[in-house]
């Protein structure tokens, strides 16, 4: 009975070693010496991992810096998603802030202003043209302002009816069309604009 009990515990032993112990690890350090061993390489080595049964080889090295890359990469995208967010966050704040400098310039000079000579933009229901240089709107908000202040300054514009931002726009060169109760309009393009 005891022979049978130790046969059962090396047969066990050496069906249990065999699973665990699956390969071999050869490391290469700094100097360029390279030693074999059971168990993984240190930090700072260059590791290959060889399997005893194929022959086998795994660049231990290269998965920990392709690793490492991408969880740089990772890092760097959540950055640049916060970045927009926080960039869209202050975007909407300064739209906000230039959306009620007008309405309070309208409600102050009721005389120079129609109720609804500039309408607010909002983000959520944009105009067609507005659409285009969404990213530009608080820059907008305040050229429409400005220019209706510059054709009131003329003399030929008794009161603002509407200041828009006119077709004729380009990415890099607004323009903005306001027309006065006079049935004359005038156009403005953000260069003229700037204070």
């Amino acid at each position: 009975m005891k022979t049978v009990q130790s046969l059962v515990v090396i047969l066990a032993t050496s069906l249990f070693s065999g699973t665990s112990f699956s390969g071999v690890y050869k490391c290469t350090d700094d100097q360029g010496n390279t030693a074999y061993q059971s168990s993984p390489c240190a930090q700072g080595k260059n590791a290959l991992e060889i399997d005893i049964k194929t022959g086998g080889q795994t660049d231990i090295s290269l998965q920990l810096k392709q690793k490492k890359q991408e969880q740089e990469t990772q890092k760097q995208q959540e950055a640049e998603l916060q970045q927009k967010i926080e960039q869209e966050a202050q975007r909407k704040k300064d739209l906000a802030e230039q959306s009620k400098i007008n309405q309070q310039l309208i409600k102050d000079n009721p005389i120079q202003f129609t109720a609804f000579a500039i309408p607010p933009y909002t983000p959520d229901n944009l105009p067609e043209l507005a659409k285009l240089h969404e990213l530009r709107l608080p820059e907008i908000e305040k050229f429409r302002r400005i220019a209706a202040q510059k054709a009131l300054s003329t003399g030929e514009c008794k009161r603002v009816e509407a200041a828009e931002l006119s077709v004729k726009s380009k990415p890099e060169k607004l323009v903005f069309s306001i027309n006065c109760s006079s049935a004359k309009t005038f156009y403005f393009n953000e260069t003229e604009l700037v204070e």
